[in-house]
């Protein structure tokens, strides 16, 4: 808890949510998990934050507005799809947004483009300029483009590594990752009902990455392994990250107090003077 008491003073917040966390059980939208996120980080930027928004969802929104039932096996036809979704994702959080008054702008990110100086330096002129101007920035990978095919590395592989990359590019004062999990066990809570939440994880090594399960697992499935790649980059970068359910998003006024909620990713002071020594 001790560790936490810095958090209120986070100025600059970059917040992540699943594709999950937006749809229903059933694969409809999510109208009102939309409304709550805009209400939420309106409420958070007007208040004095600086706010950004890594969102997946497009495939999803997308799926639902052709109402379509099985994702594409063909990459043409899940990029068509995402085009479709990723259009209709933002006219959502335009509206939802507008409603609480404020003015959201879109970012779509390929791996390249953080790879070469000259593009990573105009992406952060572009954020800072966003939020200079009170602007949330939502971001997505730009996915009508990025594939593994292709020559020259594009893909981020998943929007937890993308969303840990933009809080770096931004020096985010941490990440709030929104999942459909309350932070990360020892066990899957699922099927173990004595599963342990470890509230802080210093440092993401072989071993929690192994609690996690392989990418194929039920538990990975999920996503966890991800996640904790996500925060093993964070920590590696001296910042921070709370995994959190993304159930109700007003949870994020309740992380940002300070209160223990989610699983703190957090590196004591001891952990960063040894990088500096070294």
């Amino acid at each position: 808890m001790l560790l936490r008491k810095k958090i209120p003073t986070n100025k600059r917040i970059a917040v992540k949510i699943g594709t999950s966390s937006l749809m229903t059980p059933q694969g409809k939208v999510n109208y009102q998990q939309f409304d709550r996120l805009a209400y939420v980080l309106s409420t958070l930027n007007q208040s004095g934050k600086e706010v950004i928004l890594v969102s997946s969802g497009a495939m999803g929104v997308g799926m639902d507005k052709l109402h379509i039932h099985d994702r594409p096996k063909s990459i043409p036809g899940q990029q068509a799809i995402s085009a479709i979704g990723q259009s209709e994702m933002m006219n959502l959080y335009s509206r939802f947004f507008s409603h609480y008054n404020q003015m959201v702008g879109q970012i779509l990110m390929t791996r390249d483009v953080v790879e070469f100086p000259e593009s990573y330096q105009n992406v952060k002129n572009t954020f800072e300029t966003l939020l200079k101007m009170g602007i949330i920035p939502i971001v997505n990978e730009n996915d009508t483009v990025a594939v593994e095919e292709l020559d020259h590395a594009t893909k981020f592989g998943d929007n937890d590594q993308l969303s840990a990359i933009v809080a770096n590019i931004t020096q985010a004062d941490i990440l709030l990752m929104l999942s459909d999990i309350d932070g990360f066990y020892d066990q899957n809570p699922s099927h173990n009902p004595d599963a342990h939440l470890f509230h802080t994880i210093e440092d993401v090594t072989d071993k929690e990455l192994a609690r996690a399960g392989g990418e194929g697992s039920s538990f990975g499935t999920g996503g966890m392994r991800t996640k904790l790649k996500a925060a093993q980059y964070l920590l590696k970068n001296n910042q921070e990250m709370i995994l959190a359910k993304a159930e109700d998003p007003t949870i994020l006024f309740d992380i940002l107090k300070g209160h223990e909620i989610g699983t703190y990713f957090s590196r004591h002071p001891e952990f960063i003077k040894e990088d500096i020594d070294e």
